[in-house]
């Protein structure tokens, strides 16, 4: 069974910086891309950033470039999600998610491995 768990979520003020982390079982994390997804009250689930397998492609939502970071060490299967200079429209549930491919991609139908998501409340 795969498993994707995310961890680091919690309150922070605007402005301030918080770093999520995503651990993926090694069957899972070895030639696949991974992604960052987030969820408002309300809204639909919206691609945040990815990263290729190798580290050396990214992509990112316009709302989140200049302030976020998608990195990955492959050595210990977990993907990272570097946020800084928060705002309260940041507030949502954050996803964590393993490619098919071994490319990034903002496209939700390419990931096939969820974990249960974490909470990042930014208070203005």
């Amino acid at each position: 069974q795969v498993q994707v768990r995310e961890s680091g979520g919690g309150l922070v003020q605007a402005g301030g910086s918080l770093r999520l982390s995503c651990a993926a079982s090694r069957r899972t994390s070895s030639n696949n891309g991974m992604g960052w997804f987030r969820q408002a009250p309300g809204k639909e689930r919206e691609f945040v950033a990815s990263i290729s397998w190798r580290g050396d492609s990214t992509i990112y939502a316009d709302s989140v470039k200049g302030r976020f970071t998608i990195s990955r060490d492959n050595a210990k299967n977990t993907v990272y999600l570097q946020m800084n200079s928060l705002k309260p429209e940041d507030t949502a549930d954050y996803y964590c998610a393993v490619s098919r491919s071994s490319t990034a991609s903002t496209q939700r139908s390419q990931y096939n491995y969820w974990g249960q998501g974490t909470q990042v409340t930014v208070s203005s």
